[in-house]
């Protein structure tokens, strides 16, 4: 099995690590440091040297509560990243939902574009979308995940009823849709998107039964890296006020193994160093 990318065909028989480069002032994991282009192309380097298998950059804060970014500030955050690190060996994605910003990333040389809209966010200044953007490309990858409402609302209603139906419905008519328009099955990848309008009941459903969403018949992308989810899970002392970005190392490691078990291809992390070893303990058992 393999994820067909613009310059990469990604060998999926075994779990691949993508590493985090937010680009953003006000990302809760990283605390904008890596919020200037020269700091972000530093991690881009460090993550690859860390074992990172793909590089996944954005310029947009898409954390609960966040507010929109204009398009021409995103690119100008994530356009001199982008264009280092087409340069450095690996696969880069590209996390963005903006149809104009994502033709611009892959005429540079993006091969992955990572979408929490699913191509479904409509500018109403432009007529362009964002299927048809990817189904213009002659080969770029394209990861759909599925969120629950917008950034601004999705956690004041979160989804209700039987989560992974839900989910694993909304996954496979993004992906038929798409494919109606021409684009490769090997060209999608699937993202139930953990945090993005779900209970914690609902995001470890979404784990426990992360096996069902296989029946899309795509690979799956798993993003449980330092997840608000995981920040209960601490010892009776850090219970009131829960675990910081850094502390939530433990947790979102054993959630990316168990992800990884249950079949995800690609794990979307934070911390790749320690996620790319917990990944040989897995691969050495198998």
């Amino acid at each position: 099995m393999f994820w067909q990318t613009s310059r990469f065909q990604i060998d999926l028989n075994q779990p691949k690590v993508m590493g985090i480069v937010n680009v953003t002032p006000d990302s809760f994991s990283d605390g904008g440091k890596h919020d200037s282009g020269v700091t972000a192309i530093r991690r881009c380097e460090q993550l690859i040297l860390d074992g990172a298998d793909i590089l996944d950059i954005g310029g947009e804060s898409t954390r609960p509560g966040a507010q929109p970014l204009g398009q021409e500030e995103e690119l100008a955050r994530i356009l001199p990243v982008v264009r280092a690190a087409v340069s450095l060996g690996v696969p880069v994605s590209v996390d963005t939902y903006k149809p104009r910003v994502m033709q611009v990333v892959l005429d540079l040389g993006a091969d992955i574009i990572n979408d929490i809209w699913a191509l479904r966010w409509l500018d109403p200044l432009d007529d362009l979308s964002a299927a048809q953007v990817i189904a213009a490309h002659r080969a770029c990858g394209v990861c759909l995940m599925h969120m629950h409402l917008q950034p601004q609302t999705m956690q004041l209603q979160p989804m209700q009823g039987d989560v992974v139906s839900q989910v694993l419905l909304f996954l496979e008519r993004a992906a038929q849709d798409l494919k109606g328009l021409g684009v490769e099955n090997t060209r999608i990848l699937l993202d139930p998107g953990i945090g993005f309008g779900k209970t914690v009941a609902q995001n470890f459903a979404l784990l426990a039964r992360q096996t069902e969403l296989l029946k899309a018949g795509y690979p799956l992308l798993a993003g449980w890296s330092r997840k608000s989810s995981l920040a209960g899970m601490g010892g009776r002392a850090e219970q009131d006020n829960g675990l910081s970005a850094k502390e939530r190392l433990a947790p979102s490691l054993a959630a990316a193994l168990l992800a990884a078990e249950r079949g995800a291809s690609v794990l979307r992390v934070h911390d790749v160093k320690e996620t790319a070893q917990a990944l040989r303990v897995l691969a050495a058992i198998r």
